[in-house]
C-alpha cells in the first residue's frame, strides 16, 4: 500500500506561482510513476502532469505546458508540481497519484493510490 498526503495549496492571484508537494508513503516509491490531477467545482478530474521513477520522462496537458513544472525527489519520497503563471482558471483541488506500473500517462484508471487533495484558488 501507499499513502500519499498533499500540500502546499492556498489562495493565490493570477500570475502568481504556488509549489504544490506530495509526499509518499512506502518503500517501493522510486519505482512508480506519479501523477497529479485536478478537479474544478462541475467538472470532471483532468490530468495534469506526470513523471516517471527516474524523472526523465515527463508528460503535461497542453493547458499548463510551459508553466507546471512536475519534479520528484526519490530520497524523500517527494513529488513535486511548480506552478507559475497561475490563471483563474487552474482554481481546483489538486491530487497526487501513484501508477504502480510506472507508466506516466494520462489516464485516470491508470492510476492505484490517490492522495485527498488540496485546494488551489486563484484570483483575477
Amino acid at each position: 500500500q501507499v499513502q500519499l498526503v498533499e500540500s502546499g495549496g492556498g489562495l493565490v492571484q493570477a500570475g502568481g506561482s504556488l509549489r504544490l508537494s506530495c509526499v509518499a508513503s512506502g518503500r517501493t516509491f522510486g519505482s512508480y510513476a506519479m501523477g497529479w490531477f485536478r478537479q474544478a467545482p462541475g467538472k470532471e478530474r483532468e490530468f495534469v502532469a506526470a513523471i516517471r521513477w527516474s524523472g526523465s520522462f515527463t508528460n503535461y496537458q497542453d493547458s499548463v505546458k510551459g508553466r507546471f513544472t512536475v519534479s520528484r525527489d526519490n530520497a524523500k519520497n517527494t513529488v513535486y508540481l511548480q506552478m507559475d503563471s497561475l490563471k483563474p482558471e487552474d482554481t481546483a483541488v489538486y491530487y497526487c497519484a501513484a501508477d504502480r506500473f510506472g507508466r506516466g500517462d494520462a489516464e485516470y484508471n491508470g492510476y492505484d493510490y490517490w492522495g485527498q487533495g488540496t485546494q488551489v484558488t486563484v484570483s483575477s
